[in-house]
């Protein structure tokens, strides 16, 4: 099976298809925790091969106008920081989406990202190397950052997980990622760039924390791993349940199965923000929110200042949680529920947990990878829409989160045919869309007119 998936060849993409299929019949009747994605489980779903009706989304779409602000689910009538700023597009109408292929041939790149306003482009490669674009030259030969000799990439979920640059990164040059060490750990650290701005410095690691994975668990898996600056000035960090649901999912006294809300300013290595929610008792004083499975991406939209997460699912559901930053303290109910569904017991009682706005099962995919708000300026049509995939289903989808209701959903897999198995999605400096697939290729997402 791993060798199959190691194959980042556009060929390959059928082949895995059978290959997992074939493989999931023979280790278990339901493929669940038998065989997983590198974010979830790769149950028996089929490709989902959906029309994608443009001409419906578009009349419906809001004009290319800026979007306004509004307190939905408690957050901020106000952004904290400046988000990008829509303008009025090109007169043509939008007549779809395209893929622009910027980079070729790295390893399964986990994360695509910038700091505001850079030009230059950063991806990180699972195997712990961090890859600059550049406007001009292309994919640099150099690495930005090297940490093969300390990255652990066994199996399709370790590896360099996880990458955010402090929001003054242009003056003081500091960055946090996320990894699994050789021994299987996940760890967060802090990395300077150095005189070259095309080079951190490897050697100047400050660890803010490492995990083993849960005692209970012998498992190589749901490591979350997506790392991101709030507005807020704090880092926001997920971590999966270790593959040890049972014991860690409702547990607010554990990093596992939680997002952690760090001051990465202040204290050594960092201090605990005074608003965390268990800061005075019941529960870790650094967890944010807890009772999620695998969230392997989640992103701030940074003009209505709300949590889009994308946690992975088990059995049958795939969701997405959106929750207010201004608040906190959340329960999303794994292992209790999967999706809006109990699972553990099957009478649950859901009473005090956030349950997701979104869900989709596993007919139409297996293992959702989330992605972001628009907030650019080449595609105004689309703002507002949250991007989001799935690995297994080989799909791209969006929608807008409204009143506290979804609306506006579209597929665009018709457009997007080239998307493959999708990574994860990221933003430039400018708030440009971007995709990273399994197979190796970053690509940009444009408008066709």
């Amino acid at each position: 099976m791993n060798g199959v998936r190691d194959d980042p060849s556009p060929s390959g993409r059928r082949g895995l298809w059978l290959v997992a299929l074939a493989s999931c019949a023979l280790l278990v009747a339901a493929c669940g925790d038998a065989m997983e994605t590198p974010f979830g489980p790769a149950e028996t779903a089929t490709r989902v091969s959906a029309e994608t009706t443009i001409a419906t989304t578009l009349a419906a779409a809001p004009e290319a106008t800026a979007p306004t602000t509004t307190d939905t689910l408690g957050g901020s009538d106000e952004p904290t920081e400046p988000a990008p700023t829509t303008t009025a597009g090109p007169s043509a109408p939008l007549q779809g989406l395209a893929l622009e292929a910027v980079a070729t041939g790295l390893h399964q790149p986990t994360v695509v990202t910038a700091p505001g306003g850079d030009p230059r482009v950063f991806a990180v490669e699972r195997s712990g190397s961090i890859r600059i674009i550049d406007p001009e030259a292309g994919l640099l030969e150099d690495p930005y950052l090297n940490l093969r000799d300390r990255v652990g990439a066994n199996g399709i979920e370790q590896g360099m997980l996880g990458l955010a640059f402090h929001p003054d990164y242009a003056t003081n040059g500091r960055l946090f990622v996320y990894y699994t060490d050789l021994s299987g750990n996940r760890q967060l650290s802090e990395f300077s760039v150095s005189d070259d701005p095309n080079r951190a410095d490897p050697e100047a690691e400050n660890v803010l924390f490492e995990l083993e994975q849960p005692p209970e668990s012998s498992d190589t898996r749901h490591y979350g791993g997506a790392v991101v600056f709030g507005p807020d000035g704090y880092l926001y960090v997920s971590l999966g349940d270790g593959a040890d649901s049972k014991n860690q999912g409702q547990n607010p006294d554990t990093f596992f199965a939680s997002i952690v809300r760090l001051d990465v300013d202040s204290g050594d290595p960092y201090a605990i923000p005074s608003d965390n929610p268990f800061v005075s008792g019941g529960g870790a004083a650094e967890v944010w929110a807890y009772g999620l499975r695998n969230p392997w991406r989640f992103s701030i939209d940074p003009v209505e200042n709300l949590m889009y997460i994308a946690d992975v699912g088990q059995e049958r559901w795939e969701e997405v949680d959106i929750v207010s930053v201004a608040e906190g303290g959340y329960n999303f109910g794994w292992p209790l529920t999967e999706g809006t569904h109990c699972f553990s017991p099957s009478d649950c009682d859901m009473t005090g947990l956030t349950l997701p706005v979104f869900e989709y099962d596993h007919d139409e995919g297996c293992s959702i990878t989330g992605g972001y708000v628009y907030r650019g300026n080449e595609i105004p049509e689309l703002a507002g829409h949250y991007f989001y995939g799935d690995w297994c289903g080989l799909w791209v989808r969006s929608f807008r989160y409204e009143g506290g209701a979804v609306t506006a959903e579209q597929d665009w897999s018709g457009d997007l045919v080239e998307a493959g198995q999708v990574n994860s999605f990221g933003v430039d400096g400018a708030g440009e869309l971007y995709l990273a697939n399994f197979e190796g290729t970053v690509f940009r997402v444009v408008p066709v007119r």
